[in-house]
Parts: C-alpha cells; structure tokens; sequence
C-alpha cells in the first residue's frame, strides 16, 4: 500500500496503531521472544518437580507477557527507525513512516504496554522483577538505536530477544544452575544473529542508502558460513546447558538434533538474496527450530514426572 496523489496515510489510524503493534503478523516475532522463557520453564519444572498444572499457568502467563513485550518493542522501534523506515522499500508504510499515526499517540500506545509489562513481572517474584526491569530498560531501549553506530544490532537484539530465559529461570530456581543458564543464554544470543541477520538480508540494499547497520552488511558474501558458525554454537549450548541440567535423551534427540537438522537445511538450501525466502526462513525459526527445542525440553519434563 502506497500513500496516494492526496499524501494521506494509505489506512486509518485505528489500524495504524493497531499494526505499530504488528499482532497482524502474530506470531511471527512474539514467539521467538516467546521461546527462551518457555526454555527455562521447562528446564527449570524438570529441575524442581514444577507440577503440570504450574508449568501450563506459568507458559500461558510467559507467551502473553512476551506477545505485549514484543508489542513495546515494535512501537519503540518504529518511533526511533520513522526517518529510516521511510527509506526502506519494505517498511516505507508503516504506520509512523507514512504517517498514519503522531509519534505522540505511539509514544501512549508504549507506556501502557511498559506499564502493564511491569505489571506481569511483578507476578515472577523480586529478584525475577529486578532481572526483568534491567531488561526493559537496557536491551529493550537501547537496540533501535544500535543500528546508527554499530554493525552488530543483532547481538543488541540477542540479549532483548533471550532476556525472559533469564526472568524464567530465576523465577523458578533462583540463581541455581547459573553455568548452564549463562551457556543458554549465549546460545539464545547466537540464534537471534542467526535469524535477524536472515531477517535483514532481505533489505540489504535499501540498508546501504539509509545508512543503517547490520550484520547482513557486515558478514556480505560470508554471510552463509559465519552464519553457520553461530548456528553451530546454539546447538552446542544445547548439548551444554542439558548435560548440566541431567537432561534425558529425548532433550538431544527432539531438541539438539532437531533444530541442528533444521539449520543444516536451511543453510544449505536458502538463497540470501531472496527477500521472500529470508522472510520464510525467519519464520521457520520461530515456527520450528524453537518449537523443537521447548518440544524436547517438554518431553523430557514429562518423562520424568
């Protein structure tokens, strides 16, 4: 949708604010920051004999927390990125970009979510509140504003993107177990460069022009094997964070090699200058590779309880 001869916005504002928030395109995106804090539910409930009954309260609890968190995350974005989205062929129509909504109604839109965020992290006991707030207030503002003076905003995102993995644990288990929680955490970071950097090979010429930064810029024509290397180090964080948690075999054999098979796949058969095919196999991340990773987490829990 482009803005017509008039320059008015090509949809209301109703739905302007309501794509700020991009639950259009739920789940993609809510879910991969859905994913680490379901890890360390079910990590931490096989730890702790966490009774089914809690594991489904809590899950349930951590994807809404998670899906108005990644709201928050998309409106403070969009504020920051209004001048660079207007440049970006793929992102000219957001909603800030073209118009359809004032900075100041986005800028209420993101004190209610931060507000009722805050609100659910209250619910996760102190220490895991404090975890949370530092999250909110340091990753979470800081990355929209790393793509102006780093090439590397997607280790920024990493640390937003696997923050509730620490709010989770900590939650659960306190600060037990931080050898296996720290690998985890890492190997969350790993994957987020992982699929942002698909993800943002889709605009990779428009990315140029603008000015903005990326590690689909910086890795260029290496992007395939560098690629694999933090793919590789996800899946080894896997087999590290299991061995130290006294996880079964179907952890390895659902959670370790399925989501290596995954990337094995996707890395051998992608195209990175198929924008359409970055968006797919972003999606597959979310889609797949974390639902395979809590599946064998989940089948774990569940053959020992």
């Amino acid at each position: 949708m482009d803005q017509n001869s008039s320059g008015r916005p090509p949809y209301s504002p109703a739905w302007g604010y309501f794509a700020l928030t991009r639950l259009h395109l739920f789940p993609a995106g809510a879910i991969l920051v859905f994913w680490p804090g379901a890890w360390g539910i079910m990590l931490s409930a096989r730890a702790v004999g966490l009774s089914p009954r809690s594991v489904v309260v809590q899950t349930l609890v951590y994807l809404v927390g998670s899906t108005l968190r990644h709201n928050a995350a998309c409106i403070w974005n969009d504020i920051c990125d209004r001048d660079f989205d207007r440049q970006v062929e793929r992102s000219k129509n957001r909603p800030l970009a073209c118009n359809a909504v004032l900075v100041t109604g986005a800028t209420v839109l993101l004190l209610m979510h931060v507000a009722v965020c805050c609100l659910m992290l209250s619910l996760a006991g102190p220490e895991a509140f404090k975890v949370g707030l530092v999250g909110l207030c340091i990753p979470d503002f800081i990355y929209p504003l790393t793509k102006r003076w780093t090439y590397w905003p997607q280790a920024w995102l990493g640390l937003m993107m696997t923050w509730e993995l620490l709010i989770s644990w900590i939650s659960i288990r306190g600060y037990a177990q931080l050898g296996a929680l720290g690998a985890l955490f890492c190997g969350g970071v790993c994957w987020t460069i992982y699929y942002d950097t698909i993800y943002a090979c889709q605009d990779r010429r428009d990315d140029v022009k603008a000015g903005v930064k990326s590690t689909a810029l910086l890795f260029g024509e290496h992007v395939r094997p560098i690629l694999s290397v933090f793919a590789s180090l996800f899946v080894m964080s896997l087999v590290y964070a299991g061995r130290e948690t006294g996880a079964g075999p179907l952890f390895f054999a659902i959670s370790v090699a399925g989501s290596a098979t995954c990337f094995a796949w996707q890395l051998s058969t992608m195209n990175f200058d198929d924008g359409d095919e970055c968006w797919r196999v972003f999606k597959t991340n979310g889609n797949l590779v974390g639902l395979l990773v809590c599946a064998g987490m989940t089948a774990d829990y569940v053959n020992v309880i």
